[in-house]
């Protein structure tokens, strides 16, 4: 087990996507940041907390179940409307794209705006076509090797290659 990721450094680099969320949504009155249970809920509701140094509008934070493994039902929980929001699909880890593109009907039948997407670890095994607009961290990897990111109490502790 190799760390790829402390708790410093990943800090770090949820307080950067943090800026480049504000910079390339500054003519937003708001964001909507949907995170992926578990870890991505977790990894939405620390930008969010870091969003308003940067970001004067609104900024809200929705959670999406799905199954990783079986992702055939997805389930968007709250009362918010999406149509004509600027959305953030928020998850721990970017492998092959397929856990964030069976989120996006869900997310798509409500109209937003536009739908970017936020990984704090991204990986090069694309299987479906989903580009992550913000990246912590791109990591070359095989096939075979697992990324695994641990939290505790909200907080990521780290990052480790399995």
């Amino acid at each position: 087990m190799k760390e790829i990721l402390n708790a410093a450094a990943a800090e770090a680099k949820l307080h950067r996507m943090a800026i480049e969320v504000a910079e390339r949504n500054h003519y937003s009155e708001g964001l909507v940041l949907i995170g992926i249970r578990e870890n991505g809920l977790l990894i939405a509701n620390h930008i969010a907390a870091l969003l308003p140094s940067y970001f004067s509008g609104s900024v809200n934070v929705l959670p999406l179940g799905i199954n990783k493994r079986d992702p055939g039902e997805v389930s968007l929980e709250g009362e918010l409307s999406l149509e004509g929001r600027c959305i953030i699909l928020v998850d721990d880890v970017a492998n092959s794209g397929r856990t964030m593109l069976y989120s996006l009907p869900a997310i798509i039948a409500q109209k937003p705006r536009q739908v970017e997407t936020l990984a704090l670890i991204e990986r090069s095994h694309k299987k479906f076509p989903v580009a992550i607009n913000y990246v912590g961290l791109s990591v070359a990897t095989t096939r075979e090797e697992h990324i695994e990111v641990e939290m505790e109490g909200g907080r990521i502790v780290g990052a480790w290659l399995k």
